[in-house]
């Protein structure tokens, strides 16, 4: 499996430029490559992210988490997605199983991960205990 060049570049502005909220990620069926799907602006939600996910295929995504401590100060987490529904493809799954270590790799900064099934699995609430 091959990463396209546009999958780190755009990370890299989530991360260090912020232009974007969060990235989608999904591998093309034809080039077994990973290729950027869909970026999500800044002024973007959490809950435009969630409704990004397709409900029967697999994905990998990225989502910049900002938030405030307890001692008032502004921070942000980085967040991986392994998102693998249940109703997606056999196939498909083993595909994003066993590439996902490979691919987080190229993403130099990634602070957290969660792996998914359905989106009770990837709550805001989920987001905001894991970021603290």
């Amino acid at each position: 499996m091959y990463v396209n060049d546009e999958c780190v570049l755009k990370f890299l502005e989530l991360k260090s430029k912020r232009n974007y909220r969060f990235i989608v990620y999904k591998i093309n069926d034809q080039t077994q490559q990973v290729v950027v799907e869909k970026l999500g602006g800044p002024r973007e939600t959490y809950e435009d992210f969630a409704n990004s996910l397709p409900p029967k295929e697999c994905r990998y995504a990225v989502f910049d988490y900002d938030f405030i401590t307890v001692e008032n100060c502004q921070r942000s987490k980085i967040f991986f997605v392994a998102w693998s529904p249940d109703g997606a493809r056999v196939r498909s799954k083993m595909l994003y199983a066993s590439s996902k270590d490979k691919f987080k790799r190229q993403l130099d900064g990634i602070q957290a991960e969660l792996q998914a099934t359905d989106p009770s699995e990837m709550s805001f609430d989920i987001i905001k205990s894991r970021a603290l």
